[in-house]
């Protein structure tokens, strides 16, 4: 990365860190009409959407809630959802399995490679693992060819797309299988979402969108998932539950910028539970995001917290 890159994001962590400080002096409070204001503040030249949706009056407030961003690996909370209603409803069951072979394995596959190779130590040329388990492994770890596996296994992009717009979402599409579908360049609409729709997807999943056992194995999983440690829900209060789906992007051959989003379902004490959508496409050509750049995701988390 050029000079100029990481002079920005040593910037940025200090600006976010004066921020915390300032509003623990302060103990200061997000209102409706600063929510925007402090997201703005937190961009510095990268682009942040975020939608904040109260499941309990219904309201969105965020910043650049319809433009579109690149989902990444958080199409999976969907595609676990997808998996665990159908079963739910009397379709395939969670126990059915599928073969895992060496061919399925691309970057980042932890459940799925340590099953094909536990099966060639035993003179396999194949493995198996059940729907649970694929689907739990792409929430859980994001392990990438689980979700492939269960992509085709469900219909593909086109069957995940219907299934969003049988949800009543009409802007999340998904056109590729992983790796690819994380390469998204401005303008490119393949692989994309906006925060309000997908704040919106996540609050009708958890109301009556799938059935309720999904619903629960859905929320356990996410509570599970720590992949998101260092993202929104590291600026949560402790004692609120959340979990969450994360999804990052990126490659500097390719010219691509990364990318650092999180979807998260919050259960604050004493209030309706939230679905909060962020993506954050830093503007910086690479492979991986920052410390800082999961510092400003932490800093949503923080300020949804103080919102009110």
């Amino acid at each position: 990365m050029s000079h100029v890159h990481l002079d920005r994001r040593t910037f940025l962590w200090s600006a976010v860190g004066a921020t915390l400080a300032g509003c623990r002096v302060a103990a200061c409070d997000v209102g409706a009409n600063d929510l925007e204001r402090e997201l703005v503040a937190l961009e510095r030249g990268a682009r942040l959407g975020v939608a904040v949706l109260d499941t309990g009056t219904g309201e969105v407030r965020g910043h650049r809630l319809d433009e579109r961003f690149a989902m990444c690996s958080t199409f999976k909370l969907v595609l676990a959802a997808m998996v665990l209603d159908r079963a739910a409803r009397g379709g395939r069951a969670l126990d059915a399995r599928l073969a895992v072979a060496a061919v399925d394995l691309v970057a980042h596959a932890p459940v799925a490679k340590a099953a094909v190779e536990a099966a060639a130590t035993r003179g396999l040329a194949t493995a198996e693992l059940t729907l649970g388990e694929l689907a739990e492994a792409a929430q859980t770890t994001s392990d990438n060819a689980a979700a492939n596996l269960l992509l085709r296994d469900l219909g593909g992009p086109a069957a995940f797309t219907a299934f969003c717009r049988a949800h009543g979402d009409d802007t999340t599409r998904l056109d590729r299988y992983e790796p690819d579908m994380n390469v998204v360049r401005p303008g490119d609409e393949r692989d994309t979402t906006s925060p309000r729709a997908m704040a919106q997807l996540l609050a009708t999943l958890f109301r009556d969108g799938i059935a309720p056992s999904a619903r629960q194995t859905l929320r356990q999983w996410m509570i599970a998932t720590e992949t998101g440690a260092a993202r929104v829900r590291r600026g949560l209060p402790i004692d609120w539950i959340a979990g969450d789906k994360t999804g990052t992007g990126g490659d500097s051959d390719d010219g691509v910028t990364i990318k650092c989003n999180d979807v998260v379902w919050i259960e604050p004490p004493g209030r309706a539970p939230l679905a909060v959508a962020v993506y954050y496409d830093t503007g910086v050509v690479g492979e991986w995001p920052t410390d800082a750049d999961q510092a400003v995701l932490a800093e949503v988390g923080r300020i949804v917290a103080r919102s009110r």
